[in-house]
């Protein structure tokens, strides 16, 4: 071991504070992804003041189900000034922040190494806890204070640009869904002169199977007569042990999110395995879309960095006539509130597993715009996704940035 590692115990102590005066009314939970969340526990009849204060600076962590979680779930308070946590999490904090700024030390709890040795040494109980002792003698390196610093300023740096652009990839959303609001909900499209539709008279008719009004020269059809192709793939044999580090993207259910596209845990197969799933090759602008589990009918277009791409079982891509200009509006209809309602009703009914099967969505239905409408919608969306896509990019390089970071402090 290095001569600068340190065993964490002897820079950290516990602290068992009690709300007993029930100032403190802010309950946390806390997440296997280290992060502090508001509670969702009902606390209905629930004595508060048994419950733990934690305050600025210092840590709250679960030392149960290590081993089974291979997660050790650790959080630093930094957003407010003080909270409550359940009891059952140990709080502690740095005995001397001239020592060892609690920042760096969540940086090395945050690291996919630390998990696993935290993993290794859990071993009370059937699910595998991590005895206390066992978690102090655990060691960390602990470079001087100013190094400390500039490593943290440095990760905080590429953590705030992250932030920024999430709160921007965001905005670029909310956008997005409020011109498919106004064009295609409230119909007040600009109209020749550039006037709102519906606002400035244009003509409505009434459509039997929507039970509605629409503009005129709209329609309603369904998905399967505005696209070339719409399957699913399957899963190489072999299963995620045979995954690659690099070549051709195998996109899966947990890449897939309303309007994002994930880079987490994208696998990668190589050409052999590919060749065997060419029939569900992912070109650009087609949209994709989850068919089962928790995440049925959630939806997103791929990305142009991620192409080459292959889908597996749990990804179905749909891909609309090009000439069609769809591609966009067809996307921003299936995670509209209505679609999204009626696709999960379906995914609901007659199994006892949440799924979408090909047929049900060939025959869902939607309001077909009139071309001119859909080409302009469509040029509109192109350039507010390509710039979100580019900030999610970004985002991505951002993290392995991040990662590598993390990864040298067991060098300094």
């Amino acid at each position: 071991m290095k001569s600068n590692y340190r065993r964490i115990g002897e820079h950290i102590r516990l602290v068992d504070e009690r709300n007993k005066d029930l100032k403190v009314e802010t309950l946390l939970g806390l997440t296997i992804n280290k992060q502090f969340i508001p509670s969702v526990a009902n606390t209905v009849g629930t004595d508060m003041a048994n419950y733990k204060i934690i305050r600025k600076n210092q840590f709250a962590c679960s030392t149960m189900q290590v081993r089974r979680d291979k997660k050790m779930p650790v959080a630093l308070l930094q957003e407010m000034d003080e909270a409550i946590i359940s009891q059952a999490y140990p709080i502690f904090e740095v005995k001397d922040e001239q020592e060892l700024l609690p920042e760096y030390l969540m940086m090395w709890f945050t690291r996919s190494e630390f998990d696993r040795e935290a993993c290794f040494h859990a071993v009370g109980g059937v699910r595998g806890s991590l005895e206390w002792e066992d978690f102090e003698n655990l060691q960390l390196p602990i470079p001087p204070i100013t190094q400390q610093r500039e490593i943290v300023k440095e990760y905080n740096t590429i953590q705030s640009r992250i932030n920024h652009n999430n709160q921007l990839i965001q905005k670029l959303e909310e956008t997005a869904q409020a011109i498919y609001k106004q064009w295609f909900i409230d119909f007040e499209f600009p109209d020749e002169n550039g006037n709102p539709y519906k606002s400035f008279g244009g003509k409505m008719v009434w459509n039997e199977e929507l039970d509605n009004e629409i503009p005129e020269g709209w329609k309603v059809g369904k998905i399967k007569n505005i696209c070339s192709k719409i399957g699913s793939g399957s899963t190489p044999t072999g299963g995620k042990e045979s995954y690659s580090d690099s070549g051709i993207s195998l996109i899966r259910s947990t890449n897939v999110f309303d309007y994002n596209f994930s880079y987490d845990d994208l696998a990668f197969i190589n050409d052999k395995q590919a060749d065997k799933l060419k029939n569900v090759e992912v070109k650009e602008n087609d949209v994709l879309f989850n068919i089962t589990g928790v995440s049925v009918a959630r939806c997103c277009m791929v990305p142009k960095n991620v192409l080459p791409a292959r889908v597996n079982q749990h990804v179905m891509i749909i891909r609309p006539f090009c000439n069609l200009n769809i591609s966009y509006y067809l996307l921003l209809n299936l995670c509209s509130t209505d679609s999204k309602n009626a696709l999960l009703g379906i995914s609901q009914s007659g199994s006892t597993r949440e799924a979408i099967t090909k047929s049900e969505i060939e025959e869902f239905e939607i309001v077909m715009p009139e071309a001119n409408r859909l080409k302009e919608f469509n040029c509109t969306m192109k350039k507010i996704f390509s710039f979100k896509d580019l900030k999610s990019l970004e985002n991505q390089k951002l993290s392995e940035l991040k990662e590598l970071l993390l990864s040298k402090l067991a060098s300094v």
